[in-house]
């Protein structure tokens, strides 16, 4: 990827509406940062807090979690318990075997079904209302997907900072 120029100037992404370009965008670009910006990251890191600030294991679990539920709600209209349930767990370590590798690989492989999501969308329903939350706040469905993609980078930015204070505090 270091040879290559940023996700949304590499052209179209194959399938997803010209609408929806900058999304796939995004979550691709998002995709690549994580990896990126976490490459050799030290397992043993991964909860280490940074000033009272979410560790680097939080941002790749909510990363991909973010993502996962806010195009589950433009696609279907609402999340499951199972997503609910997992967002309550973000801050928390785990699984216990989960490494840096495994966490960005969870954040890949929930792109990639986003990205898959967005070529399924008829564009004719982007403005249509989704609730968010449970609250059931008012949205449209590209306003859950435009969400989805700049919360994750968002995060991404984040990520890139934390992982490298707790790398420089732990001389790694």
């Amino acid at each position: 990827m270091d040879n290559q120029p940023h996700a949304w100037l590499r052209g179209p992404v194959d399938g997803v509406p010209r609408e929806l370009q900058p999304v796939a965008h995004a979550l691709i670009q998002t995709s690549e940062d994580a990896r990126e910006f976490t490459d050799g990251f030290p397992d043993d890191l991964l909860w280490e807090p940074v000033a009272g600030l979410a560790p680097v294991g939080f941002h790749l679990k909510h990363i991909a979690g973010v993502i996962d539920r806010l195009t589950t709600t433009a696609e279907k209209g609402s999340t499951t318990d199972e997503q609910r349930a997992a967002a309550r767990a973000e801050r928390e370590p785990g699984p216990a075997d989960a490494t840096t590798a495994s966490l960005v690989q969870s954040v890949e492989r929930t792109v990639e079904e986003a990205i898959d999501r967005l070529r399924r969308i008829d564009t004719g329903t982007i403005y249509e209302p989704r609730e968010v939350g449970r609250l059931k706040l008012p949205s449209t469905v590209i306003g859950n997907l435009f969400h989805a993609a700049e919360h994750a980078q968002r995060h991404c930015g984040q990520l890139l900072v934390t992982s490298r204070v707790v790398r420089e505090r732990a001389g790694r």
